[in-house]
């Protein structure tokens, strides 16, 4: 079996940033994927600091076309729902997600990778993230509820052995920008109402509305995933940056369609509260295919 890229469940990390290029012309893709491939031993951390890369599927393919996990695709078209919700389609070609205890050794770690590749590909997006209270995102619950131990997480998150793209797996990436105010207006047992928990202890509620997140994101229904969400942004424009990995990337489409009222005609009530900016997948190969990505 190979192995995954560890900074995937390299949990505690207080400050993280997430790099997204785009490559200069057509022919640097193949020179832009070794080029990150080798910014590090994949298989350690770097002063410090966790390296985690991914690829958008077709670019991956051009460089390795037989550790392509079936069915990986970028996100290419927004997803729509009945009402007209809208989760944008921003996908680019590579992301570096960086993490560890403190910013200062991010930014020197970031620098260095944005030089490396700067021949080859532009920063598309930078986003930095920061815990808040431990374990909560900035809506005031706690975030993650859901996820399983690090024990399981693999089983979740990283592609069986045997499989087209072994030990990677799918990260889908999506900035969400909360509507504060809105949000802050409720009262808590209507929040309560709409993620279906409760926000001191995070128990799921036993008559959580159908359109609760919760309800909308049921992994029993749709399948287990690895998240590692944070907060990002500023005082007055901020949100959650979900970073959801999968070995079967229809997961993941499906939850989003499902929040989008695609499937039973009503919206994840929480997205009246905050709204997608972004949103691309990634493949995230193993450390092994990292090594020889031609």
């Amino acid at each position: 079996m190979n192995t995954p890229q560890a900074g995937i469940f390299a949990l505690g990390t207080a400050s993280h940033t997430y790099l997204e290029f785009d490559v200069l012309s057509p022919g640097c893709g193949p020179k832009l994927v070794a080029e990150i491939s080798a910014l590090r031993e994949p298989r350690t951390t770097v002063g410090g600091v966790n390296l985690v890369v991914g690829f958008r599927p077709e670019l991956w393919s051009q460089v390795a076309p037989d550790r392509v996990p079936a069915g990986a695709h970028g996100f290419h078209t927004a997803v729509v729902g009945p009402d007209g919700f809208t989760m944008p389609a921003a996908q680019h070609d590579a992301v570096l997600w960086l993490s560890g205890s403190a910013y200062d050794v991010l930014f020197d770690a970031a620098h260095q990778a944005i030089g490396a590749v700067k021949d080859l590909a532009s920063v598309a997006e930078e986003t930095s993230s920061w815990a808040y209270k431990h374990d909560r995102d900035l809506t005031g619950f706690i975030d993650g509820s859901e996820n399983p131990s690090l024990i399981d997480a693999s089983d979740a998150a990283v592609i069986s052995a045997g499989q087209p793209g072994e030990g990677g797996s799918i990260l889908l990436l999506q900035k969400w920008k909360h509507d504060t105010t809105a949000w802050e207006s409720l009262p808590v047992d209507q929040q309560e109402r709409i993620m279906g928990r409760r926000k001191l202890d995070s128990v799921e509620l036993d008559n959580k509305p159908s359109d609760s997140h919760v309800a909308s994101t049921d992994q029993d229904q749709f399948g287990k995933i690895f998240r590692r969400n944070m907060p990002y942004g500023t005082v007055t424009d901020h949100g959650t940056m979900f970073v959801g990995f999968s070995a079967d990337q229809r997961r993941l489409s499906t939850m989003l369609e499902s929040m989008a009222g695609l499937r039973t005609g009503v919206r994840d009530a929480l997205t009246r509260y905050t709204r997608p900016v972004s949103g691309a997948y990634y493949f995230v190969p193993s450390t092994e295919s990292l090594r020889t990505p031609h």
